[in-house]
C-alpha cells in the first residue's frame, strides 16, 4: 500500500516531510533562500509547469512556510517570501546541499556559501548547543521526548547508547 500522507505519524521527520517532502517544495524553498521569490522567475528557473508551481506555492503558503507579499496592483502580482517557519528550513536545505556536494556533484559544488561576517567560504557544521562539541550520529543518543508514546520507542534499543550506523 502506498502512503499518501504522514499526517497521522507521530514523528517530527514525518511531519516535516508532510509539509516540504515533495521535491518541488524543497526546490522552491531553496530558491527563496537564493532570493528567487516571484512566480515567473521560479517557473523559469525550475522548469516546473505553472499548475504544479501554483499548487506547491499555495501549499507552502497554507502551511506557513511562505507568505504572499504584493508587489504590483495592475495586474495583481505577489512574491513569495520565507516566513520564520520557512527560514528555519535553512539548515535542512544546507544539509541536503552539502550531502549532494559530497556524494552527487562529480564536477564539484555548483554553489558555495560565504560567511558574511568573515568573508570565508564555509561548511555548516552541527555542534552541541550546550558544550559546542561537533555532533554526528555516533555522538548522540535518542531519548523519548514529551510527545512520545510508549508505542513510539523500543526503550531497550534506546538504552543501548549512541545511535548505530
Amino acid at each position: 500500500m502506498q502512503r499518501t500522507s504522514f499526517e497521522d505519524v507521530n514523528c517530527s521527520v514525518a511531519q516535516c516531510l508532510e509539509i516540504v517532502g515533495e521535491w518541488w517544495s524543497l526546490l522552491i524553498v531553496r530558491d527563496a533562500f537564493l532570493g528567487v521569490t516571484r512566480f515567473e522567475d521560479l517557473q523559469a528557473r525550475l522548469g516546473i509547469s505553472r499548475n504544479i508551481l501554483t499548487q506547491r506555492l499555495n501549499r507552502l503558503v497554507d502551511k506557513g512556510v511562505l507568505k504572499r507579499v504584493p508587489y504590483q496592483e495592475h495586474p495583481p502580482r505577489s512574491e513569495y517570501r520565507l516566513t520564520e517557519k520557512g527560514r528555519d528550513l535553512w539548515h535542512v536545505v544546507t544539509a541536503m546541499r552539502q550531502w549532494g556536494d559530497r556524494w552527487a556533484a562529480p564536477s564539484g559544488p555548483p554553489l558555495k556559501i560565504r560567511h558574511t561576517a568573515c568573508g570565508r567560504v564555509v561548511k555548516a557544521v552541527p555542534v552541541c548547543s550546550h558544550c559546542g562539541e561537533p555532533l554526528d550520529v555516533g555522538a548522540v543518543t535518542a531519548v523519548p521526548g514529551p510527545g512520545a508514546s510508549d508505542d513510539d520507542f523500543d526503550r531497550t534499543r534506546l538504552a543501548r547508547g549512541p545511535l548505530h550506523v
